[in-house]
């Protein structure tokens, strides 16, 4: 997400809302009021996030603290933090999986760039649920593989705020929405229109195996020279 601090001063009603209006931000959805007042749902956070308190505050609109400007944007980028990892919790439950599930519709996270997916819409995921691992990817459920967001702004949120499981758990509560899945529909290298013969793969195979046994034994006979 971009460093959003410089923007604290702007007027606006709720935190959230702002947070959600930042450029680079859209695959977030409101999280409700409820489930961030409920202590249960954000068990464990205080010990992940700095200014954990005044940080809740801040989401919570009710930050009153008098501080500096370089506390006020640590507690604003803590803020934003703490935002993404209940966010993670929130969209596992069912209330967040519909909300995330309207974006997907919407075709909000963007389609699949694979041709024979035929833009099937993609949806965020996180290749690890440890904060800064890696960054967000996008999964498609035609093809069921990743891929890099299809913008820049998106290169920077942690994959962390989606984690590993809420892909699944999506489309296991709305199985409706898994899409038919068509073998034929596979890219074959042909030449002059005629696909490729097996023997031809196994050739290829065959020679790469052969240069990978040749450079070891190039290496094998290297060490053997440098001992004596």
């Amino acid at each position: 997400m971009d460093d959003l601090s410089s923007e604290s001063d702007c007027t606006t009603e709720y935190w959230i809302d702002w947070f959600l209006g930042a450029q680079g931000n859209e695959f977030f959805c409101e999280i409700d009021d409820e489930f961030l007042h409920d202590r249960f749902n954000l068990t464990g956070l205080n010990s992940e996030v700095q200014y954990y308190q005044y940080a809740m505050d801040l989401i919570l609109d009710s930050f009153e603290q008098e501080c500096d400007d370089e506390t006020r944007e640590q507690i604003e980028r803590s803020a934003r933090h703490l935002y993404g990892l209940i966010h993670a919790r929130y969209i596992i439950t069912q209330r967040g999986l519909q909300k995330m599930l309207d974006k997907y519709k919407n075709g909000d996270f963007g389609v699949c760039p694979r041709v024979h997916c035929h833009g099937n819409p993609l949806i965020p995921l996180g290749l690890s649920d440890i904060p800064h691992s890696a960054p967000v990817k996008m999964f498609c459920m035609k093809c069921e593989d990743v891929y890099h967001p299809q913008h820049v702004r998106y290169s920077s949120i942690d994959g962390a705020y989606f984690g590993t499981s809420f892909p699944i758990m999506l489309f296991q509560s709305y199985p409706h929405l898994i899409p038919d899945k068509s073998s034929s529909e596979r890219y074959v290298p042909t030449i002059s229109g005629f696909k490729i013969h097996d023997h031809a793969r196994i050739a290829r195979w065959q020679e790469k195996r052969r240069l990978e046994l040749h450079e070891r034994l190039e290496r094998y006979e290297d060490q053997e020279r440098n001992r004596s």
